[in-house]
């Protein structure tokens, strides 16, 4: 594949470097897009710019990018909504009643258990990855602010289980997508392949498990550990001059007076959201899968399930989540159809930074994908090729390109058919090197500053964006710190 040598790079990296550095994300990313045009009209400013704004504009020309850009917002008119409707006051009086009654049986630290119950949330919604981090987030935020918690812990715990438990429990348009990876590298069984390589998926296994390593022990380190500390001796769950990618005044909006708080009014609109998500993957799926009225029953679920379109479902399920509240809440006298109107624009308002945001990083990756950024790193590491090392230099190049270009999926499509034919010419251990290639890819859907997971992260949390990448990067380098260690060890022991 044709790329750009050293400069296909640059721009990815320049861009996430300066926006860690300066917290300037937006003018960082499009600093980062500016200099990839100019790297591919030839190093013609004038060119290169009018460019840029085109590849803004083209985002919207993928459908995909543009119901994940509406479907961010319209998250912003649900939770403007159980705040306004007193769902948020009823869920954090049911809350604390059940801690309370913990507390006086002594069992457990609230603030720990309300994590574990957090973790357990995102680790039983493994469909999809956004709709993971976006019931987590929203569920837990107010109880998380209740009790002191920082904003970018929730953000953390919301990032850590939704990529990472969703290549685990593959049942799930992840696991369809990989599975037609494999059948492309020619295996008669990509079902039987998948499952035998998980147990060597050491990356989503080691972030999830940090997860709960941290919140037991409570042996933070890193900004993470100045942000606990600060939420604990200053009460702030938000560092001075943090900027939430949600407005404060969406997740501060007070009950509407008169109104008495009911957890119900939350839970239902999140669980509608929650259960319609199955529902819309296996509506847009259904009619893609060939000769599905052949199949058995539960095949014909499973292939429809991981034939579906996860942004279409998303969406659907945010749309008619939204649908139900109002008529929740207009049922019961609390808003009136002038009020749920007003109220649904406020919400998406609130959201205009993460649509912006969103568009960015979707120009970035295309950026990433004209420079061909991941063909020339993955070109690089052959020159260290060795079937003892076979699997090391799948995991850190995937890691590499997934944190640079913002995508798992697009790391899967480019290290799998590396790393296999690889893997087969040196007689390297197959099922390590495609774990390798897939564990790589969750780090950077992970971690990296442009995924559309992470960003969720943030939003649902109402964290700071930077803020939440640089706390929780020690930890996930930690675990793939671990994970490369492993495959270098077990790489020189099992063939």
């Amino acid at each position: 594949m044709e790329h750009y040598g050293f400069w296909s790079v640059l721009p990815p990296v320049i861009a996430i470097g300066f926006a860690i550095k300066t917290k300037q994300v937006f003018v960082s990313l499009l600093f980062g897009i500016w200099l990839g045009w100019i790297i591919l009209v030839g190093g013609n400013p004038i060119t290169g710019t009018t460019a840029t704004i085109q590849a803004l504009v083209d985002v919207f020309k993928e459908p995909g990018n543009t119901r994940t850009i509406m479907f961010s917002c319209l998250v912003g008119a649900l939770i403007a909504f159980v705040q306004r409707s007193g769902g948020v006051e009823g869920f954090i009086v049911s809350v604390n009643r059940f801690l309370n009654h913990l507390e006086q049986k002594k069992i457990g630290n609230p603030r720990k258990v309300v994590q574990i119950l957090a973790w357990l949330t995102g680790t039983a919604i493994f469909v999809e990855s956004s709709i993971n981090a976006l019931t987590v987030g929203t569920l837990y935020r107010p109880i998380f602010d209740k009790l002191k918690i920082p904003r970018e812990r929730l953000a953390y715990i919301a990032d850590s289980i939704s990529a990472p438990t969703c290549i685990l429990i593959p049942l799930n348009a992840w696991g369809a997508y990989i599975m037609g990876l494999l059948v492309a590298q020619g295996f008669d069984n990509p079902l039987g392949v998948l499952v035998a390589s998980y147990p060597f998926n050491f990356y989503p296994m080691l972030a999830t498990g940090l997860v709960v390593f941290l919140i037991l022990t409570g042996k933070d380190f890193g900004p993470m550990k100045k942000a606990e500390l600060r939420a604990l001796n200053e009460g702030k769950v938000l560092r001075d001059g943090a900027v939430p990618l949600i407005s404060t005044e969406v997740v501060s909006l007070p009950t509407k007076e008169g109104v008495k708080g009911r957890a119900f009014n939350m839970i239902i609109p999140i669980g509608v959201m929650v259960a319609m998500m199955p529902l819309m993957l296996m509506y847009t799926g259904w009619s893609l899968v060939p000769n599905i009225d052949q199949l058995p029953f539960f095949e014909k679920i499973f292939f429809a399930l991981g034939s579906g379109s996860g942004s279409s479902a998303v969406l659907y399920s945010v749309l008619t989540s939204i649908i139900v509240s109002a008529i929740l809440y207009t049922s019961q006298k609390i808003f009136t159809f002038a009020e749920t109107i007003e109220l649904i624009f406020k919400g998406i308002g609130g959201l205009i930074p993460l649509a912006l945001l969103m568009m960015l990083a979707f120009a970035i990756g295309t950026v990433c994908k004209e420079l061909g950024t991941g063909y020339y790193t993955a070109e690089l590491s052959k020159q260290w090729l060795a079937p003892d090392f076979v699997p090391f230099i799948i995991f850190v190049v995937a890691c590499f390109i997934a944190f640079a270009t913002g995508t798992s999926w697009g790391t899967f499509a480019i290290m799998i058919p590396i790393g296999v034919p690889m893997a087969q010419a040196l007689d390297a251990n197959l099922y390590f090197t495609i774990a390798a290639a897939l564990g790589g890819g969750v780090f950077g859907d992970h971690c990296s500053p442009i995924s559309d997971t992470t960003i969720i992260s943030s939003m649902a949390s109402a964290s700071d964006h930077i803020d939440h990448v640089k706390t929780q990067l020690p930890y996930a380098l930690t675990a793939g710190g671990i994970t490369a260690v492993l495959y270098l060890i077990l790489g020189m022991i099992i063939h």
